[in-house]
């Protein structure tokens, strides 16, 4: 039987192969974490190889994602669908082991990890989803749900802000199956930490409420055995194992620098390190004993066949709960989705009254949340001005984990990665809401979850100079860009309740990426439509209001301006001029329309257009060409009431309509 140091040195040789050979990697972190990684991995992680989706595994999440040679290792010595010749394609194009660990390319990554601190953060909201999950579903003698999630962390993760946001709700959400083992090296990328992370560590964690296991040496297995034994002893506070450890462990020359965080060893470097380890093996090679002690299929097998075993009887005993967690886990909208939703939709669209599209989509909330309980919401104390508390909400019991929502507190970033947990976890359709300026702090996590490709919802509101007096800094101009060019985000602007609900539902139906819901602050006019222009309003831009024979003029707008457009349009059409009006809320949704559509909605030989929103002009210049106009911001906001800003700034029937006639 090898030892349990050759054991962890298998990590460290294929970690070392496969960086050398991709002349490109991080070698110091896999080396000093190995023996962290063979304990947590050989000795408590609930996982089966040939199903990386079992319900009920354990979650492991690399927070420091640039070590994401020990994750391959991991997964190809323990049995997952991850070749040698994988591991020798490290960092190549089109490779299963990719630069950082990236879900849905290598088997058994659960979320693709890399920006640091986003992976420990999105942990909380994994652990979160198990303890909500558990209440809910679980009953006497049948524990559906009841893994751990495990997460390692570096220092650089720690400095993030995110990372300090998301485990301090942890620590007060009480998660004691979240178990982060901290790689406490003392080394960044600029050297040895001490000039810039010198805080107690340990005692920061412990005042957010985590029971902490200090001064294990993390190159000592048995050592790391008994703190994460004493942790999962610990069932009403997340745990933090900090692992003293030596970066780049083994490599004669660059050990406990910041030499061997960022480049590889070199060949003389790393035959020196493999000499002095006693790893003899050839490259990419792994002896027959240690392959045999590392394989965890056959274990993994089995813990899967006892939980099948357990949920087959669970389900002959709650057939109808049974049904629901394989539902929720499956992502499959209920049965009765698409009647809820046509009907929320016709019934915000027969309501004539002004309003604001923020309460537009509280009342939309309303309608289909009681028949969504996979409908997770929150906002970063926003509540009541964002409308995402809707009357069926209860708020979160960390004593019961019973609601179905989460006051974030002032977290815009750290709510963010929770919903990612949430959704990686699955069960869940998390949504979020804070002011649409206040985007940019988790602007980074949007970006995560449209690379990953989750469900996830965003509340985004006061979405323009119609913020009013609370003046430039929460006025948003420049946002609306960010989001329209990151790919694989769909961003919503309805101009009244009927565009908010549609807005809504196929944020709900989406499955496939983030939908970010942008929502005004004032009353919006209703915009009457057929039933034919409704069902259009799915493809991101539609005719609202058109003319006899081919227009002269298209006017192209979004949110508050829509109503603009259609009385600049009034006017001209009462001069005799043949203009048409296209409301665009979804230009993501448009896009992908075919061609013919397109055309039909925005004839090539129209050349006169005028866009119109209250954003700055970034992405219209496609749709109104060099020909066209558009009005924009072009500078930061005022302070000043609403009316008298939008005036300032030329949001006005008369402007709009003189842009029109310029142009014709």
């Amino acid at each position: 039987m090898p030892t349990r140091a050759e054991l962890a040195n298998a990590i460290r040789a294929l970690s070392m192969d496969a960086i050398d050979k991709a002349k490109s990697g991080h070698p110091g972190a896999p080396l000093g974490m190995a023996d962290m990684a063979e304990s947590l991995w050989r000795g408590f992680m609930k996982h089966n190889p040939a199903d990386p989706a079992w319900a009920n595994r354990d979650r492991f999440v690399l927070s420091n994602g640039h070590a994401s040679m020990l994750m391959y290792s991991l997964l190809h010595l323990t049995g997952y669908d991850l070749s040698m010749d994988d591991i020798r394609s490290f960092r190549q194009f089109d490779a299963k082991t990719a630069g950082h660990p990236e879900l849905g390319v290598a088997p058994g990554v659960e979320m693709t990890t890399g920006p640091l601190g986003q992976g420990i953060s999105t942990a909380v909201g994994m652990a979160l989803a198990e303890r909500l999950l558990a209440s809910e579903f679980n009953r006497e003698g049948f524990p559906v749900m009841d893994h751990f999630t495990y997460v390692f962390v570096g220092d650089g993760c720690l400095m993030e802000g995110v990372a300090q946001e998301a485990c301090s709700l942890a620590g007060t959400w009480k998660l004691g199956r979240l178990i982060a083992l901290y790689d406490a090296n003392d080394i960044s990328i600029d050297g040895n930490v001490k000039g810039w992370f010198s805080e107690d560590v340990p005692a920061r964690f412990e005042a957010m409420g985590w029971h902490v296991v200090r001064g294990i040496d993390g190159h000592d297995p048995e050592a790391v055995d008994m703190a994460i034994r004493e942790a999962q002893a610990v069932t009403d506070k997340p745990s933090l194992i900090v692992c003293k450890t030596v970066i780049g462990k083994g490599a004669p020359t660059k050990a406990g620098s910041a030499g061997c965080h960022g480049a590889p060893l070199g060949a003389e470097e790393t035959a020196a390190a493999k000499a002095a380890m006693g790893w003899t093996a050839e490259p990419f090679t792994v002896p027959a004993d240690i392959k045999d002690a590392w394989d965890a299929r056959e274990a993994g097998a089995a813990a899967q066949k006892e939980w099948e075993d357990m949920f087959a009887a669970y389900a002959a005993a709650y057939p109808e709960l049974a049904a629901e967690f394989k539902r929720r886990m499956a992502g499959e909208l209920p049965a009765n989705w698409a009647e809820v939703a046509a009907k929320a939709v016709e019934k915000a669209a027969a309501d004539a009254k002004a309003v604001a599209t923020r309460v537009s989509g509280k009342n939309v909330l309303n309608d289909i949340a009681p028949a969504l309980p996979e409908l997770i919401g929150g906002s970063a104390d926003l509540s009541g001005s964002v409308g995402t508390q809707h009357s069926g909400a209860k708020s979160l019991d960390v004593e019961a984990y019973t609601g179905n929502y989460i006051h974030y507190g002032v977290r815009e970033f750290g709510m963010g990665t929770v919903m990612n947990g949430l959704q990686l976890h699955g069960g869940f359709i998390p949504y979020g809401g804070t002011f649409f300026v206040f985007s940019d702090y988790a602007k980074n996590v949007i970006r995560s979850a449209a690379i990953m490709e989750r469900r996830v919802v965003w509340v985004l509101t006061h979405d323009s100079i119609g913020v009013g007096e609370d003046g430039p800094t929460h006025q948003p101009i420049e946002q609306i860009c960010g989001l329209r060019t990151m790919p694989n985000n769909q961003v919503w602007r309805p101009c009244d309740s009927a565009e908010a609900a549609v807005a809504w539902t196929m944020a709900v139906e989406r499955k496939d990426g983030p939908v970010c819901l942008i929502m005004s602050r004032q009353n919006l006019e209703q915009q009457p439509r057929t039933a034919e222009q409704l069902e259009a309003v799915r493809r991101g831009g539609y005719i609202l209001k058109d003319c006899e024979g081919t227009p002269e003029l298209i006017y192209i707008a979004t949110g508050s301006e829509v109503q603009l457009a259609v009385e600049a349009a009034e006017q001209l059409s009462a001069q005799g001029r043949k203009v048409r009006v296209v409301s665009m809320p979804c230009c993501e949704l448009f896009d992908r329309q075919d061609a013919a559509y397109r055309e039909a909605v925005l004839p090539s030989a129209v050349r006169a257009r005028v866009a119109v929103e209250a954003q700055a002009a970034g992405t219209w210049w496609k749709y109104v060409g060099l020909d066209g106009r558009i009005v924009a911001m072009e500078r930061f906001g005022a302070s000043a009431p609403a009316g008298k800003l939008f005036q300032h700034f030329g949001f006005t029937v008369e402007n709009v309509v003189k842009q029109a006639l310029e142009l014709l």
